[in-house]
């Protein structure tokens, strides 16, 4: 939306209007009177104080600089400019007889009223104020883009698909569309394209939930993960970034309650199993997108091997800390499940077939979804309800998200 600028100031004369020896040839101001014609008179035997016949005494110019200095203090836009002008042009009327005075000295006047005040609000901070208004205004405060991690709101669809351009914050206790978790910005440049920006937000957001809900056995069964994400027109704009967000798996349904447990609620064991547990999480997510083992054994192969190595960093984290009396026996049996586990991931990442690769994923998955982690997890006062994971891919589905 443009905002046109302030009204100027009217010259000096309304429209239509001269001063006195300023008329258009053959034009003189009509009084009340009747009008003419009249008959012409002759001239009269001598000039006026001694000039020609028929001349006029003709008055100085009007000093243009004195009308700059007068407009720019009036609009108050660059009023060190303003006082400059006016006084160059007092200089001017002196020195060259010009007239405009009056308009030098009240330009001069308020260009340095005008200055003073751009030296209160500079150290008042009222300019970065100003400035920082105009940004939030542009960002969209309002819109879908300026929501920050924490807050819930509704969409006006009430879907968390499609494009939308505003949206409205509600308190996370209240009936909403979505949660946001975590936010980052896209690199500068040319507009990517759609699929691209799917792809880096597909590949964050799933990776950063864990740092707002760190234990996902808590999280209800029918909530997702969505993301908010430029479109090439808001991309014009600059906007960059890719908003994360929970919201329920169903399109129209809503979440209601906050899902945040990101440590601040948590004691050390509780928060020390999360972070090994998290390692385990992350690599889980990177199954590939073939349905079956044999359409991409390589890519199967190199997921079992990132497993593995994500059992060894956890196995390693729970190791290393000092368990409550409660829970120190049941984490110990648990990680002797994860490191047999480990065993098994590593070998079908080994695998030189389809069939062998299924051998070692069926047990590598029965020991970590064993007994000793619900036991473990109900020792620390965790939930115990275990998440479903995708055995045989599926990652090839439709990735929820939004544009805004």
């Amino acid at each position: 939306m443009s905002i046109p600028p302030p009204p100027g100031p009217q010259g000096p004369w309304s429209q239509g209007q001269y001063p006195q020896g300023q008329y258009p040839q053959g034009q003189y101001p009509q009084g009340p009177y009747s009008q003419g014609p009249y008959p012409q008179q002759p001239p009269p035997p001598g000039g006026a104080w001694g000039q020609p016949y028929g001349a006029y005494p003709r008055q100085p110019p009007v000093s243009g600089l004195a009308v700059a200095a007068f407009v720019l203090g009036v609009l108050c836009c660059v009023p060190a400019l303003g006082l400059v002008l006016g006084l160059i042009a007092l200089a001017r009327i002196r020195k060259r007889g010009e007239r405009g005075k009056g308009l030098a000295v009240a330009g001069s006047v308020l260009s340095s009223v005008g200055l003073a005040l751009w030296a209160v609000t500079l150290s008042t901070g009222a300019v970065g104020d100003f400035w920082d208004g105009l940004r939030e205004a542009a960002r969209g405060e309002g819109t879908a883009y300026a929501l920050e991690k924490g807050q819930c709101f509704t969409t006006p669809s009430g879907s968390l698909r499609g494009v939308t351009y505003d949206v409205e914050r509600v308190r996370c206790q209240e009936e909403h569309d979505g949660e946001v978790f975590a936010s980052f910005d896209l690199p500068g440049g040319a507009f990517p394209g759609d699929e691209e920006i799917t792809r880096s937000a597909d590949e964050r957001c799933y990776a950063l939930q864990d740092t707002y809900a760190m234990d996902r056995w808590a999280l209800p069964a029918d909530v997702d993960v969505y993301y908010l994400t430029p479109t090439s027109e808001s991309w014009r704009t600059g906007d960059r970034e890719i908003t994360c967000l929970f919201g329920n798996a169903d399109e129209q349904g809503t979440l209601t309650g906050s899902l945040r447990n990101d440590g601040t609620g948590l004691d050390p064991d509780q928060h020390t199993y999360l972070v090994g547990e998290g390692f385990l999480n992350r690599a889980m997510d990177g199954i590939p997108a073939a349905e079956a083992v044999e359409d991409d054994l390589a890519g199967y192969r190199f997921w079992a091997g990132r497993v593995s190595e994500a059992l060894a960093q956890e196995t390693s984290t729970l190791r290393g800390h000092g368990w409550s009396a409660d829970a120190e026996e049941p984490v110990s049996d648990l990680v002797r499940d994860l490191e047999a586990a480990r065993e098994e991931w590593r070998l079908a990442s080994e695998a030189a077939d389809a069939d062998t690769y299924y051998e070692h994923l069926d047990k590598a998955y029965g020991l970590v979804e064993s007994d000793a982690t619900v036991t473990a997890r109900k020792a620390l006062a965790l939930d115990t309800t275990p998440p479903v994971y995708e055995e045989d891919g599926g990652g090839g589905g439709e990735t929820p998200g939004k544009e805004v």
